[in-house]
């Protein structure tokens, strides 16, 4: 799952980051609300913690312009405004949540799972091909009932995959989505992540889960060789 955080304090950013990513999580941050609401328009974010307090705007207006632009990402603001009425207006303006700051990291690691159980729903919250299952709240991927043990990127490269079963996606498309803003199109990080998806995977299980397919990328669904070849890569919307 990709978090966005949008808060001007590098410190409480970075403490946030580190909390998410421990947890298998895959995070940006920014410390502009301009900037913030232009990477969240295109809602491939499975969840954002945003300031109110910002330095190039106000974080409320922020967060209304998402709601006016249709964009659902679950939204949980993190502000040192503690009094009601500042957490009436923040909801009232399309927030999900609110935490004050300072706010304990165990907390607000559990309401960011509480924001995914209601966005997702129950059954959204697993993800399933065969006997290959990623919870996606308890960041845990099991084949038949044995636990696989997965890095934040394979992680993330793994539910990519198995929202979008049976399509090849494309390398860009890859490393734009699990990447985020660090992707580099030369570099062979997705081909390396991909190797290690499968080697773990393997360890558990003879299915050959993830397929390459020349000159297009990759396919997560039943071997099909000849269909394969002849596929052309997908370039999705919004993922999710």
């Amino acid at each position: 799952m990709r978090m966005l955080i949008i808060e001007d304090c590098e410190e409480l950013a970075q403490s946030v980051a580190h909390g998410l990513r421990s947890q298998g999580y895959c995070v940006d941050r920014t410390t502009g609300g301009r900037d913030g609401e232009a990477m969240s328009a295109d809602s491939s974010y499975d969840a954002i913690i945003l300031d109110l307090m910002l330095p190039d705007c106000d974080g409320l207006e922020v967060c209304r312009n998402l709601r006016r632009r249709r964009v659902a990402t679950p939204i949980l603001i993190l502000s040192a405004l503690s009094r009601t009425e500042d957490k009436v207006e923040a909801l009232n303006a399309g927030a999900d949540d609110y935490l004050c700051k300072p706010a304990d990291p165990d907390e607000l690691l559990a309401r960011v799972r509480a924001l995914m159980r209601r966005h997702e729903g129950v059954d959204g919250a697993v993800l399933r091909f065969g006997d290959l299952e990623m919870d996606l709240l308890k960041r845990r991927v099991t084949v038949s009932g044995t636990a696989v043990r997965m890095s934040c990127r394979e992680m993330a490269l793994l539910e990519l995959l198995l929202r979008n079963q049976e399509r090849v996606l494309s390398r860009t498309l890859i490393g734009e989505r699990v990447w985020d803003l660090n992707y580099e199109p030369s570099s062979n990080v997705i081909d390396v992540c991909v190797s290690a998806v499968r080697r773990k995977l393997a360890a558990v299980s003879e299915m050959p889960y993830i397929h390459t397919v020349i000159g297009a990328g990759y396919r997560l669904g039943a071997p099909e060789p000849a269909r394969v070849e002849r596929a052309r890569p997908v370039e999705l919307g919004a993922c999710g």
